[in-house]
């Protein structure tokens, strides 16, 4: 009985093993993109490239408070973070950044903040 229960173990870890190789190398793949893949210095003048272009379309969306955003671009995947005066400026924010050419997706984490100590 103990020696199937073993087998069974060294069958799932095996297993495991193997389905964990195989995401490690696609995943591999698809970031590495072949024998002309660009380097990181190149990648990461894109991304900044990248994040101030949308912060530049933010700024010039109408109404919308900048001041208190940050936008980080990798690989074409923007996070936007920091706060709004507005709750309505979120997903304003994240419709100007998805419009910006080169953006694949917007990882939305603004939130409501106030400005300063108005009374």
């Amino acid at each position: 009985m103990k020696t199937v229960n073993l087998l069974k173990a060294l069958g799932i870890a095996l297993y495991v093993a193997t389905a964990s190789s195989v995401y490690a190398q696609s995943s591999d793949a698809t970031t590495s993109g072949g024998t002309s893949a660009p380097s990181a210095k190149t990648v990461k003048k894109a991304d900044r490239s990248l994040g101030l272009q949308v912060r530049k379309a933010l700024s010039k969306a109408q109404g919308f408070d900048v001041s208190n955003v940050f936008v980080r671009a990798r690989g074409g995947v923007v996070t936007l973070s920091g706060s709004v005066p507005d709750g309505a400026q979120i997903p304003q924010a994240e419709e100007v950044a998805k419009n910006v050419t080169g953006v694949k997706s917007v990882n939305n984490k603004l939130t409501i903040g106030t400005q300063g100590g108005g009374g």
